[in-house]
């Protein structure tokens, strides 16, 4: 499993919280409140060291008019006048996003924004880079995202009201948007990679978080694996993944609320049986596994 772990990799890249309950402080209806924090996904770090990048801005798309969707051109997108930006945040923020795994965030900014719908969400970023355990570091290019920003649609919209407020994912894709060159297999096999963002928005308010604790028996003794991937399936199409830490924990945020199937592994171990699991709106939903050593007959 960890000879494949680039095409494994899953980042969450941006949170942008807007809270879930009243401020009983605030009496403007004409606001709500808005946090911006950041996290990441787990993913096996046996290879990659580092995932290096600095966010400089990040603003959000004011949208009243209802028939403006993803086929709006960029011209549109960009008129200011006809699709207000309302900034969120403007100041140079690193961060390793490899420090930021099952559920771990840091906070990008928390203020007030008028209300309304939000569809649009765009994250200015420069300075990515990606550090081997072998010491090499890459830095890539970022096609748009340090002018034009990266543009993340929101689906469904956030809508925020007066005195409250409602939460935001951003999932950033990894395995897609940081493609290795050379040979994965090993780490001086790996030459560079290409940086393709690719993210997926995921409204926390219809959204859950699944979680738990990939284990083996060691002596009837419970010890968690790391490494271990978990693979979330919604009619029969991968979701997402994700994978466990040292303690065998693993955490995957964002996922909207219904049913789906999930299959644990790790090589060198079966495979867990795949089961269904169901995720409710802003609760936690919790699914161990135990996976047993692979017979070496």
């Amino acid at each position: 499993m960890k000879t494949k772990f680039i095409f494994n990799l899953l980042f969450v890249f941006a949170l942008i919280f807007f809270g879930c309950t009243g401020d009983t402080n605030n009496e403007n209806e004409n606001s709500g409140r808005l946090t911006v924090q950041l996290t990441d996904a787990p993913f096996p770090s046996d290879l990659v060291a580092e995932a290096n990048v600095t966010i400089f801005k990040v603003d959000a798309r004011n949208n009243e008019n209802e028939d403006m969707d993803e086929s709006s051109s960029d011209d549109t997108i960009d008129d200011e006048n006809s699709s207000p930006f309302i900034t969120l945040m403007e100041e140079e923020i690193t961060v390793n996003l490899l420090d930021l795994t099952n559920g771990n965030m840091e906070l990008l900014a928390d203020l007030e924004v008028p209300v309304g719908t939000y569809d649009l969400v765009r994250v200015y970023v420069k300075g990515i880079n990606v550090v081997l355990t072998d010491g090499r570091i890459f830095d890539l290019k970022v096609p748009s995202g340090e002018q034009t920003g990266i543009k993340i649609f929101i689906k469904p919209a956030l809508i925020v009201s007066g005195g409250l407020s409602a939460d935001l994912l951003l999932d950033f894709d990894v395995s897609r948007s940081f493609v290795p060159k050379g040979n994965i297999k090993a780490v001086d096999g790996i030459t560079g990679f290409n940086f393709k963002p690719v993210i997926k928005a995921s409204n926390m308010s219809t959204a859950g978080t699944l979680k738990g604790a990939i284990t083996t028996l060691e002596e009837e003794m419970a010890v968690g694996l790391e490494g271990a991937q978990i693979s979330v399936f919604a009619a029969d199409t991968l979701n997402t993944t994700g994978f466990s830490d040292m303690d065998g924990n693993y955490a995957i945020m964002g996922l909207e609320a219904g049913t789906y199937e999930v299959l644990a592994e790790l090589e060198g171990y079966t495979s867990s049986d795949t089961l269904e699991v169901q995720i409710n709106v802003a609760n936690n939903t919790v699914q161990d596994f135990i996976l047993e050593i692979e017979s070496t007959n």
